[in-house]
């Protein structure tokens, strides 16, 4: 029987995070996306602590206009900023099980743009 979509995506993500951990140095940037938003989190996993997060739900990128990629690139921009008040310069990009395309892919273009070192 074959998988449904949300069950190979967290077979996906499982094995994602199997090989890949956020470091103080070098922490994980972490991407859900549901069908209306899309959220971003810079996570240290050896502390268990969030560094900086951002989601289209912010009041900036939430008024601002355009369609879902654009707000992922704007939220991608946003974290980026976030992360470098905070110290960070580069992070291991774990896309959460979710194809790199679309509105993942935007996020990732937009923290790059930001100055985010993946």
């Amino acid at each position: 029987m074959a998988f449904s979509k949300e069950s190979r995506r967290l077979k996906i993500r499982k094995r994602i995070r199997g090989n890949m951990s956020g470091t103080e140095q070098r922490p994980r940037l972490s991407v859900y996306r549901s069908n209306k938003e899309i959220y971003g989190q810079i996570i240290d996993d050896v502390t268990g602590k969030t560094i900086s997060a951002a989601s289209s739900r912010d009041k900036d990128i939430a008024s601002a206009s355009g369609n879902k990629v654009e707000k992922a690139n704007l939220v991608g921009k946003a974290l980026a900023e976030k992360a470098k008040k905070a110290g960070v310069e580069t992070v291991s990009f774990d896309r959460g099980g979710y194809l790199y395309h679309g509105r993942v892919k935007s996020l990732a273009e937009g923290a790059r743009e930001a100055g985010l070192k993946f």
